[in-house]
């Protein structure tokens, strides 16, 4: 039987296998190179999610730089996966970025919620009313995660 892809340690089928790569700059350069295939560039991201280090968070959020609305929508789904707070610049920028594509800006809302930290509250709200429903409706739910987690960890 042919083979499967894996579940990740996050619940997830992910896209592409993590890469096999050790050498965290090398990566980083084939991340950042929009000539670069998209199937490495992915695979580089799942390691670097799989690493969960500050250093693989900043080196994912540094990313959103390339010119792939797939990428960085990708990027926002897995530092949402992360859930550290090294990433809530990046994504607060992602969110706030109305000329940024409406599913990268989706994503970037849901994973302020995902890594539940409260900080992010303000700029859900700002964009609750945003002229983009996915974007409006992502607040929202994110909005709700936060406070379903402020409630839970009260408990």
């Amino acid at each position: 039987m042919a083979g499967k892809p894996e579940v990740s340690e996050y619940g997830s089928v992910d896209p592409a296998p993590a890469s096999d790569g050790t050498k965290i700059e090398d990566m980083k350069s084939i991340l950042l190179d929009d000539s670069a295939r998209m199937f490495e560039r992915m695979r580089i991201v799942f390691k670097f999610r799989n690493i969960r280090t500050p250093i693989s968070c900043l080196a994912l959020c540094e990313a959103f730089s390339t010119k792939s609305a797939l990428l960085r929508h990708e990027l926002a789904y897995v530092l949402g996966q992360m859930q550290m707070d090294e990433a809530l610049p990046a994504l607060i920028d992602r969110l706030s970025d109305v000329d940024e594509h409406v599913m990268v800006r989706h994503e970037a809302a849901e994973a302020l919620g995902a890594i539940g930290n409260l900080t992010a509250q303000p700029i859900l709200e700002r964009y609750l009313s945003d002229s983009c429903i996915e974007v409006s409706e992502s607040c929202e739910v994110a909005l709700d995660l936060l406070d379903w987690v402020a409630k839970s960890s009260m408990g």
